[in-house]
């Protein structure tokens, strides 16, 4: 999705149309389909709109609108139970048509997520830098991005005006918010994963005033 509202934003942007809003008016996933559908599960639908929903919060934006959240409309809140066409057209909603929960992604009353995340401080004990490892795509990247900045952590230094804002690559931002994420979590290997995209390292990342929590102490 970020690909394409930068693709819109240049279009109008070369069109002279620059500060024009741009709003996505429906993006969704199927949580189930027909045995001949690839993709659609709770898994899938779980994890796409539940990053959706981080990447959104995290107000990080988009390479060409850094620190820019686009409005956009999820679709869909409820199943539309009588839609013609194969399983998964009757299969976006977070909500089936009795009103009964499909999955949570973080955004009902109910829900065990906080409204409002607390940022536990780095321990004084940690040790080492959780960095991206080498050969990782700039997708792979953005998706960890979000997902760090999704939960909680205080992301502003790579925002615009941050100590780490430059160089102003996914990479870069990429990894502050992964090492960021890891130091305020428990600190397990685990927490330093994301996927298989990320590594322990002992060598301090920071550079000129942007400065990476972590190391020994």
């Amino acid at each position: 999705m970020v690909v394409q509202v930068d693709s819109v934003h240049s279009a109008l942007s070369a069109m002279g149309f620059k500060d024009v809003e741009i709003m996505v008016a429906e993006t969704g996933w199927p949580y189930s389909g027909d045995s001949n559908e690839v993709g659609p599960s709770i898994e899938n639908a779980k994890a796409y709109n539940g990053n959706l929903i981080a990447h959104l919060k995290s107000m990080v934006g988009t390479p060409l609108m850094p620190g820019k959240s686009v409005d956009t409309y999820l679709f869909a809140l409820y199943d539309e139970d009588l839609k013609p066409g194969p399983c998964s057209e009757r299969a976006f909603g977070l909500y089936k048509p009795d009103l009964s929960m499909v999955y949570d992604v973080g955004i009902s009353k109910s829900s065990q997520t906080p409204s409002t995340p607390v940022t536990p401080q780095p321990k004084p004990t940690a040790t080492g830098w959780c960095v991206p490892k080498a050969g990782i795509s700039d997708a792979q990247l953005q998706s960890s991005l979000d997902y760090a900045c999704g939960q909680g952590i205080d992301c502003s230094p790579i925002q615009p005006g941050g100590a780490c804002f430059e160089p102003n690559t996914i990479a870069s931002h990429a990894a502050y918010a992964m090492n960021l994420y890891y130091q305020s979590s428990a600190k397990n290997p685990w927490n330093c994963d994301f996927s298989q995209t990320a590594t322990l390292t002992s060598q301090n990342p920071s550079y000129n005033n942007c400065i990476y929590p972590g190391g020994s102490t």
